[in-house]
C-alpha cells in the first residue's frame, strides 16, 4: 500500500480508502448495501491487513447504522487509522435536523462520536452546500470543534469550485481551520471536475478523495454495450451517478483491452487509472464482498504503461469547453514545449 499526504497537511493516508456506505441497509440505503456486523468486521479486517489506514463514512448512511458498524469493526484498531465522517444530511423530521447550522453541526458531531465509539473525528467533512446557512456560521462552528479537540481536520464534499474557493478565502481571512480535502465524484467515465475543481485544488493544495470511482458499478466490467446489466446489481435499483453511457462504453472497450494486456480486470484498470492521476490523494472503495475488495485492493500495485494511459486518456477526454479552450489558446506561447 502507498501513502500520500492529505492536502497540505502532514497527515498521510493510504491511496485506497475504504468507504462504509454499504454498511447497514436502513431505509433507502438498502439499495446501496446491507452489510451487517459480521460482514463489516471481515471487510474492515481485510483492509487493515492490506495496509489501508483511511476509513470513510457519514452520519446519514443508513441513518447512523454505518457509523455504528464501522466503529465496532475498528474497535481496538481505532488509534491506528484515520477516521472520516460527514455532516449535513437530514437525521430527523425536525426543522433543524438537517443542514450546516451551528445547531445541527454540534448535535450531529456529538451523535457521531457516540456511534463511532471515539472521542474525536480525524476528518469531518461537510456533505454538500447549504444555501440556507451563512457560510461563515458553518466555518466558525467547524473551527470551534477543531479547537475543542473533537475534530482534527476539516474537509468538504460535493461543492462547486466557487463554493470551495469562497470557503478557503473566508477561512484564510478569519484565521479559521480550512478545508484540507474535497471528496468528489470522479471516474474515467466522469471527468467533469477536471474543468474547474482540479486546477483550484492544485493551486490551493487541497487533497482529492474520489467517491464512486467505478461510477456506481458501471465500470465494474459487468456492463457491456448491447447487453443488459446483471440481475440484482446496484444500478438496477439505484441508477447513480449519472453516466453518458456511450462515452462510458467507449472507455470500457479500451479498458477491456488493457485488462487483457495486463492480465487484470476492467474494474482494476479503472481504479489504477485514477491512482495514476497526480491530483488524486485517495480512491474510496465500496466493495460489498471479499472477492470485490481483493480485486479492488490489487489496483494499488497495477502500473499502467505510458501507451496504455495515453489510450485511456484519449477515449475519456472531456470535450473542449469555454473558457477552458480560450485560456489554453491564450497561454500556449507562455509555456513553450521543452526541448
Amino acid at each position: 500500500m502507498h501513502y500520500r499526504p492529505l492536502g497540505r497537511t502532514g497527515l498521510f493516508v493510504s491511496e485506497l480508502c475504504f468507504g462504509a456506505m454499504t454498511f447497514g441497509g436502513e431505509g433507502f440505503w438498502k439499495n446501496i448495501g446491507q452489510q451487517g456486523q459480521a460482514e463489516a468486521d471481515a471487510l474492515v479486517g481485510r483492509c487493515l491487513d492490506a495496509g489501508i489506514n483511511f476509513f470513510d463514512t457519514a452520519n446519514v448512511y443508513s441513518y447512523g447504522q454505518s457509523e455504528e458498524l464501522l466503529g465496532k469493526a475498528l474497535a481496538a484498531k481505532r488509534s491506528q487509522v484515520v477516521l472520516a465522517t460527514k455532516v449535513r444530511g437530514r437525521m430527523g423530521p425536525g426543522q433543524n435536523e438537517v443542514g450546516l447550522s451551528r445547531y445541527h453541526i454540534f448535535d450531529s458531531v456529538h451523535a457521531s462520536l457516540k456511534r463511532l465509539g471515539t472521542d474525536h473525528i480525524d476528518l469531518l467533512q461537510i456533505h454538500g452546500y447549504d444555501a440556507a446557512t451563512p457560510l461563515d456560521e458553518t466555518l466558525r462552528a467547524l473551527d470551534d470543534l477543531v479547537r475543542e479537540g473533537k475534530v482534527r481536520y476539516l474537509g468538504a464534499s460535493n461543492l462547486a469550485a466557487w463554493q470551495l474557493m469562497k470557503a478557503l478565502g473566508l477561512s484564510d481571512h478569519r484565521g479559521l481551520s480550512r478545508f484540507e480535502s474535497l471528496q468528489a465524484y470522479y471516474s474515467i467515465a466522469g471527468r467533469d471536475l477536471e474543468r474547474e475543481l482540479v486546477p483550484l485544488m492544485k493551486d490551493q493544495q487541497v487533497g482529492l478523495m474520489v467517491w464512486s470511482p467505478l461510477a456506481g458499478g458501471f465500470l465494474s466490467g459487468k456492463y457491456r454495450r448491447g447487453a443488459e446489466g446483471p440481475e440484482g446489481a446496484r444500478r438496477t435499483a439505484f441508477d447513480f451517478p449519472p453516466v453518458d453511457r456511450e462515452r462510458a462504453y467507449n472507455a470500457i472497450d479500451v479498458m477491456d483491452a488493457v485488462a487483457k494486456e495486463t492480465g487484470t480486470t476492467v474494474a482494476r484498470v479503472a481504479l489504477a487509472w485514477l491512482l495514476h492521476q497526480p491530483h488524486v490523494t485517495t480512491v474510496i472503495l465500496g466493495a460489498k464482498t471479499q472477492a470485490q475488495l481483493d480485486d479492488n485492493l490489487a489496483a494499488s500495485e497495477l502500473r499502467l504503461s505510458p501507451e496504455q494511459l495515453s489510450k485511456l486518456d484519449a477515449v475519456s477526454k472531456l470535450p473542449a469547453e469555454y473558457p477552458g479552450w480560450m485560456v489554453e489558446r491564450q497561454n500556449a506561447d507562455r509555456f513553450p514545449p521543452a526541448r
